[in-house]
């Protein structure tokens, strides 16, 4: 059952199955594992959390047991909002008998545009969306699949049990070609389904799976976050991991924007929300203040909705001449009806005029208010070279940092 589709999306996908449905047993709190809280947030919605705003396409397969269909499906539709369904598929099916079981009711649901396929495991919910996006290009520039792992650093020993039950050590085991793994492991798409055609047996994980097919599997360095909750002991690692940031709140993303207008003489200059008077202004369909379009795509990308050209069209006549103001304006309105707060805001401006340091700390103040959010800027020039040096036009920078809140 699908919780979002877009039948527009026609381009190759990242594909994901989402393992939800273990039981939990280990953990002992009395329901499935994913559906537990973590400080106050279920184990699921965290770890959902790490795909909002990714770039490109992606399907996800979220594999749950019978009778959380519908906390499921709440769960993904708080975490994603409306601005998902333009980017993303979601999927719930059941899961089986075991987590194998599980991943392969998964990728029965994920289509066959899904060029690519991760496979992550939602006790995993402290994995960044740094990993998720480092494990995707990893596969996509090997052709082969790459899981997460990192360095074993406590002392590993051979053991026997004894008929008392004890143990006794009967080895020192070298710990440097061992590797501790983690997800999503990631895989071509096509590879990883013929695996799971194939497996005849249990395996503990998906590369084990993929390599006993005979296909290569690497790793690339993964996190010490990444770490899979399956005790109470590792229940409340991961809270005070979450409290030591915002409890109940996901960790920022960071976007970055870029504009550049020319210089026109019949126009005035608005820069940086403010009006310079006596200066050549810049052309635009509206004012062509360049860093307030650059941070309002700035906005927009460390939210994942998009960019100031889909958002603000130039056949809109209520645009046409519109302050930076307007549009400032418009895309924070737009960033918190999807759940986001403005964390702040960082501009550079690039050009040999205006003489923008007397007014720094001005621009800042007005750019502050309308944010509401904290706003630093600066300007530099480009040693006369480029169209800023010939004065020709202005370029402009700016990097924005975005919370989404519950």
């Amino acid at each position: 059952m699908s919780v979002a589709a877009d039948s527009a999306l026609a381009g190759p996908r990242t594909g994901v199955v989402i393992v939800a449905a273990g039981s939990g047993t280990r953990l002992g709190a009395g329901q499935p594992k994913a559906f537990v809280p973590v400080a106050g947030v279920p184990m699921l919605e965290r770890a959902l959390w790490s795909f909002v705003g990714l770039p490109g396409e992606w399907e996800l397969a979220i594999v749950v047991p019978e009778g959380f269909e519908d906390e499921a499906r709440q769960l993904a539709e708080r975490a994603f909002g409306e601005y998902e369904s333009s980017r993303m598929t979601l999927h719930l099916c059941l899961g089986g008998e075991s987590r194998q079981a599980s991943v392969r009711e998964g990728l029965r649901c994920l289509s066959e545009q899904c060029d690519v396929i991760l496979v992550h495991d939602a006790a995993r919910c402290m994995a960044s969306s740094a990993l998720i996006e480092r494990v995707a290009g990893a596969v996509r520039a090997t052709h082969a699949g790459v899981i997460p792992a990192l360095p074993v650093v406590d002392t590993i020993k051979r053991v026997r049990t004894n008929p008392s039950g004890s143990e006794s050590i009967e080895e020192t085991v070298s710990r440097t070609p061992l590797r501790a793994v983690q997800t999503p492991q990631g895989f071509p798409a096509a590879a990883l389904r013929r695996a799971y055609e194939m497996a005849a047996e249990e395996y503990t994980d998906d590369a084990a799976i993929v390599s006993a097919c005979g296909y290569q599997v690497s790793t690339i360095p993964g996190e010490g976050d990444a770490f899979k909750i399956t005790t109470p002991a590792d229940l409340r690692r991961a809270e005070q991991h979450v409290e030591s940031f915002a409890p109940g709140v996901p960790l920022p993303s960071v976007g970055f924007g870029v504009d550049a207008h020319a210089f026109d003489p019949s126009c005035e200059l608005w820069l940086a929300g403010l009006h310079w008077p006596g200066e050549i202004g810049l052309s635009g369909h509206s004012d062509g203040d360049a860093v307030a379009h650059a941070m309002c795509d700035a906005l927009l990308s460390a939210a994942g909705l998009g960019d100031i050209g889909e958002m603000f069209g130039t056949e809109d006549p209520e645009l046409e001449g519109a302050h930076g103001e307007v549009f400032l304006r418009r895309t924070r309105e737009r960033l918190e009806s999807h759940g986001y707060v403005i964390c702040g805001v960082s501009a550079q401006v690039v050009s040999q005029r205006p003489r923008f340091a007397s007014r720094r700390i001005e621009a800042e103040r007005a750019l502050s208010a309308v944010l509401g959010a904290p706003v630093s800027c600066s300007a530099t020039t480009s040693d006369r070279l480029g169209f800023m040096g010939r004065e020709e036009g202005v370029l402009a920078f700016a990097v924005a940092t975005v919370q989404f809140r519950q």
